[in-house]
């Protein structure tokens, strides 16, 4: 029984290379790979031969993997029993490693950064001399496949020799997941959800911004609503509307739902106002009202950036009372620093850190442990008054009143930060 081994090569180290029968005489030159649909587009299914090993419309032929052998000095040739190879008649939907991979954009998550791919290597299975199985090891992103592409066409040793002086730079192709190609053939490439979920929202639009636009709008219809939420609140508003552009006001309704109801409410402001109401209309009632209350305050207002998603309790409520309610808060935890505690009438009566829930006993009545000195702003402060406020104190957060005293929102920190980065 012959012994299976493993040969590694490069993409462009095979394009052009011959195909020959048995008899040495050429049946044309790889001009591409056919991937296959299964296995997660990882694996060739045939070649595409053409005399120039060029990619020509209505030039070529077709050889299927099963059909060809790799010799011992690397060279490519029919099997004696495989059948003559057939005119090239690709499926519309086919994936061909050159065209749609090279070029090509793709997010390295463990650098979390975006990456051009300038080769593939390939790792070929074989019995004996039989390709039992031909699939994508690698993406190279750095010189190295770069300069294999500049000095196509000279000797190969005399190629590799110039490439080996820089330093491969790889990423499995485990980690890139290639997905729908839109009418242009771009093919783009996502990585798996999981993955992005577990990267820092930050991090996510940093590199939306770094994509192309048809990349980045294929990353970002990849995240589910919450990631997608989280990531749209960290890009410049010009970024935001270009990435909800193309997107059912319906999928936008459900992503500006998870968005903290202040963000949300910016959000829809730089859009068209047709626009941000056919969002609205999509929305559930309840989130619904909550950003248009936002939305009728001018921006540079204390109203205009504060968040309605904040924990509250009773004055008269004890710890126990407060831990409930922080179990219950359906808003992003991160950002909670206090618990704000109201009267019947919805009167801001105090604040309680959670370091002193933390350190308190249960039974311990709120009342007793507010902090000694609570800061507060009236809806209409200018936002650069926010910013000094912040700034002087130290603030975790800073609650928003009416007139009369009642509670109308919250500013924390990261809202200020935004405020300044706005320019306000």
């Amino acid at each position: 029984m012959s012994e299976a081994k493993n040969h590694r090569s490069s993409l462009s180290s095979m394009l052009g290379k011959p195909v020959r029968d048995r008899s040495g005489a050429a049946q044309g030159c790889i001009a591409e790979f056919v991937l296959t649909t299964e296995h997660g587009g990882t694996h060739v299914e045939s070649f595409l031969l053409t005399p120039s090993g060029r990619l020509r419309q209505g030039q070529g032929v077709i050889v299927p993997l099963a059909s060809v052998e790799l010799l011992h000095n690397g060279e490519i040739c029919l099997r004696q029993e495989a059948e003559f190879p057939v005119p090239a008649e690709l499926n519309p939907a086919s994936v061909l490693l050159e065209r749609d991979l090279l070029d090509q954009q793709i997010i390295d998550v463990h650098g979390r950064k975006v990456v051009r791919v300038n080769d593939v290597y390939l790792l070929w299975e074989t019995d004996g001399t039989a390709v039992t199985r031909l699939r994508i090891a690698e993406v190279e992103v750095g010189m190295r496949g770069a300069v294999r592409r500049l000095l196509k066409g000279l000797p190969h040793t005399a190629v590799e020799a110039v490439a080996h002086r820089f330093q491969a730079r790889v990423i499995p192709w485990e980690f890139v997941d290639l997905i729908d190609r839109d009418p242009a053939r771009r093919v783009r490439l996502k990585i798996e959800g999981d993955r992005l979920s577990n990267m820092h929202p930050s991090d996510i639009a940093e590199i939306l911004q770094e994509l192309a636009p048809a990349e980045r709008e294929a990353v970002f219809g990849s995240l589910n609503e919450e990631i997608a939420a989280e990531a749209l609140e960290e890009v410049d508003p010009k970024l935001q509307r270009s990435l909800l552009e193309g997107m059912e006001s319906s999928r936008v309704a459900d992503i500006v739902e998870e968005m903290d109801p202040g963000a949300a409410a910016d959000l829809l402001a730089e859009l068209p106002e047709d626009r941000s109401e056919a969002i609205l209309h999509e929305m559930e009632p309840e989130e619904r009202a909550e950003v248009e209350e936002l939305l009728e305050f001018p921006d540079d207002w204390a109203a205009g950036s504060m968040t309605t998603e904040y924990v509250i309790v009773s004055q008269t409520a004890d710890v126990y009372a407060a831990m409930e309610a922080l179990r219950q808060f359906e808003g992003d935890l991160n950002t909670v620093n206090e618990v704000f505690l109201l009267d019947d009438e919805g009167h801001l009566k105090g604040v309680v850190t959670l370091v002193s829930l933390a350190l308190a006993d249960g039974t311990t009545k709120l009342a007793e442990i507010t902090e000694p000195h609570m800061h507060t702003c009236y809806v209409d402060v200018g936002s650069r008054a926010v910013a000094e406020q912040f700034d002087k104190y130290n603030l975790r957060s800073l609650a928003v009143l009416e007139k009369d005293g009642m509670l109308a929102g919250v500013i924390y920190p990261e809202h200020v930060i935004a405020l300044l980065r706005e320019g306000h």
